[in-house]
């Protein structure tokens, strides 16, 4: 072959690599000037569910109420909680007590009905579906590879990938967890429409299984090897699993990249209110227990609330971890300050949704407004 011939064929394959790089982000700028057209901000909230494709999820068959505490709204809210609620704007706020709800207010026209998005608390939902699907021999432990159901993950670095290294923000991908740059992979999943083909565009660059990094990718690719394993949509899953069987009072809405794949963007948008994510809480107090029927195994929640790596003892599998003064909690947390908090031998579960919070991402360890809604709430009950 002679040099000029081999120069045409390397200029044609530059060209045609650019040519699919540059249809890429064509697609993307399109899909991303789309949204903001039709939402008018630049940034997530609680209300995108209106704005995005979902998934209906029904209420339970069954829809169980929480029971009512005898002491249900009879003590105040502290001045610092209604200052930080209005400061921060809380939509949604449940104390519950010996699984009881013991304490409810709601801002802004919304109510026990109103759809919020939870964000990442949809992290420890997907997690608990990997504890089910375990449990039913779908999955064999958290050591099974990933490449066992995705044939991509097969070689190299990724062939070490584990379901468990997915749970616990070990996987070792590129990735780069930012919420404010519209152009980076964060955004391009919560934007774009083809979900499953980015996360399969971003290879394992660290051996897996070594340390706690925390990346919503990881979430989406355990989402997608739990529908491998099981041949299962994850909202059926969710529904047969959990939804159904734990009483929900209301449809959830999960976003999806498009109608036409219905992805679930696993890492995040399960769009629901604060009494039904609330059970998801109780649950896992419950080790895995609803009502005395198991739905989840005892040791998998138990593994799923105790620290992973000694080196981030605030993480565990699925659900970040903390002791406030001399009490153990684990928590279920979502973008702009979505909370499930529970305090098992305390019995008392908290929970927030709301417009924004004081550390305006997920990723840091103990936001500042998680401290005073713990704080002011254990004050509340001790009343």
């Amino acid at each position: 072959m002679n040099r000029r011939k081999s120069f045409v064929i390397f200029s044609s394959c530059i060209i045609l690599s650019l040519g699919i790089i540059f249809k890429s982000e064509t697609i993307y700028l399109f899909e991303l000037v789309k949204t903001i057209v039709k939402i008018k901000r630049t940034t997530a909230d609680i209300t995108d569910y209106k704005y995005f494709d979902n998934i209906n999820i029904p209420k339970s068959e069954k829809p169980e109420p929480w029971p009512i505490h005898n002491d249900f709204n009879s003590v105040k809210s502290t001045e610092k909680l209604n200052s930080i609620h209005k400061r921060l704007g809380t939509v949604a706020y449940l104390i519950i007590k010996n699984d009881s709800l013991w304490y409810e207010k709601y801002f802004d026209g919304y109510n026990e009905k109103s759809y919020s998005n939870s964000f990442s608390i949809a992290k420890s939902i997907v997690t608990a579906v990997l504890g089910r699907a375990i449990d039913e021999g779908y999955i064999e432990n958290l050591n099974q590879k990933v490449g066992d159901f995705i044939p991509q993950y097969k070689t190299g670095l990724a062939s070490k990938l584990t379901v468990g290294d997915l749970s616990s923000m070990a996987s070792g991908m590129k990735w780069t967890e930012n919420y404010t740059n519209i152009f980076g992979v964060t955004a391009r999943a919560y934007v774009g429409t083809g979900l499953e083909k980015l996360i399969k565009s971003r290879p394992i660059i660290r051996e897996p299984g070594q340390s706690f990094k925390y990346l919503s990718g990881d979430t989406q690719l355990l989402a997608m090897t739990i529908e491998r394993a099981t041949g299962q949509k994850l909202s059926n899953l969710v529904y047969d699993w959990f939804w159904n069987p734990i009483g929900a009072e209301n449809n959830a809405l999960w976003q999806v990249d498009n109608l036409k794949t219905n992805t679930e963007k696993a890492y995040c948008c399960f769009n629901s209110n604060a009494r039904d994510f609330a059970k998801f809480g109780k649950l896992f107090k419950d080790h895995g227990k609803w009502n005395g029927k198991k739905l989840l195994d005892s040791s998998f929640v138990k593994k799923a609330t105790s620290k992973r790596f000694d080196k981030s003892p605030y993480y565990g599998y699925g659900f970040w971890l903390g002791n406030h003064k001399g009490m153990d909690y684990f928590s279920m947390r979502g973008h702009l300050g979505q909370y499930v908090i529970v305090f098992p031998k305390e019995n008392i579960i908290i929970v927030r949704l709301g417009k924004t919070n004081d550390k305006k991402t997920e990723t840091d360890i103990y936001p500042k407004d998680l401290l005073i809604y713990m704080e002011e709430s254990l004050k509340m009950t001790k009343k």
